[in-house]
């Protein structure tokens, strides 16, 4: 139990970082960034090559991350999905426009790290282990504290500072924002970028556990998806909750039906499924949008 309860912890809070970039940017901008998977793969491989290759403190590895992601968040939007937004009310050119991006990203990917599994040095060695009951390794422990940390600060970020009120007020009602003095086009830009970013953190953080490799991306897109459709799409706290209700999910389903192969998020999937003909706005979003 103990096991199940500390692994479910280390999931979650690593899934809900994934969710919250992407639910940022759909409640800033209503688009699905399907390139949000290859945005944390390429944080991944950034943190390898400064890390990895050049030798960088980890920290400072992370930084270089977030801050490449980042720049190429606020890049994108300005340049790609702004002029995208403005020039078309159909909500298929953005979806287009996200599944280009990742295709790109992917190709983009293969041409300068290829195709094989990287992975970098461990941060901490030894392994924690309680009378057998749970045996945790240091780094996932580090990475988990380091996780839960990123959400917190983001959530005090979007509480108390002047950016983040900004953005939850865009978010809440993007015609009356602008009414009330908020430069749309610069925090949706912030707000991308921001997005991004998140997903470069988490990507520079994991990439100590699991490595990294062309093909992460399409699937943590999904598990993305997933969260944010659990907790509401656009609501933050419900991507908390998205993420923290897969990583038990997936925990628990490890544990116990691993005899039965990888079954485990087939029946995931088909709960999803099953929850979303029931309450299809998710845990905390609204019925009508």
């Amino acid at each position: 139990m103990e096991q199940i309860l500390a692994n479910g912890i280390y999931l979650g809070a690593q899934y809900a970082m994934i969710a919250l970039g992407l639910t940022l940017i759909f409640a800033l901008m209503n688009v699905l960034n399907f390139a949000h998977g290859q945005m944390y793969v390429l944080g991944g491989f950034v943190t390898y090559t400064f890390y990895g290759q050049l030798g960088w403190p980890f920290v400072l590895a992370l930084l270089a991350s977030c801050i490449t992601l980042a720049v190429l968040g606020a890049l994108i939007e300005r340049f790609l999905f702004a002029p995208v937004i403005r020039r078309s009310s159909r909500e298929e050119s953005t979806m287009l426009l996200a599944a280009g991006l990742a295709f790109l990203f992917d190709a983009i990917i293969l041409l300068v790290f290829g195709e094989k599994q990287r992975g970098v040095p461990k941060i901490v060695d030894g392994v924690f282990n309680w009378d057998f009951r749970l045996i945790m390794p240091y780094d996932r422990i580090l990475i988990c504290i380091l996780a839960i940390l990123s959400i917190v600060s983001f959530i005090l970020f979007m509480q108390y500072s002047k950016t983040g009120r900004a953005l939850r007020a865009l978010a809440q009602d993007r015609t009356a924002a602008q009414l009330m003095g908020v430069n749309v086009a610069r925090y949706s830009m912030i707000g991308f970028a921001l997005g991004a970013m998140l997903a470069g953190l988490v990507g520079g953080l994991l990439v100590t556990i699991t490595g990294v490799n062309l093909g992460m991306g399409g699937p943590t897109s999904i598990k993305a998806f997933m969260m944010v459709m659990i907790g509401g799409a656009g609501v933050i706290s419900g991507a908390i909750a998205g993420g923290i209700i897969l990583g038990f999910l997936e925990a628990i389903g490890l544990a116990v039906l691993s005899q039965y192969g990888d079954i485990t998020y087939l029946l995931i999937f088909v709960s999803l499924m099953i929850f979303l003909a029931i309450r299809p706005q998710g845990l905390m979003g609204k019925p009508w949008g």
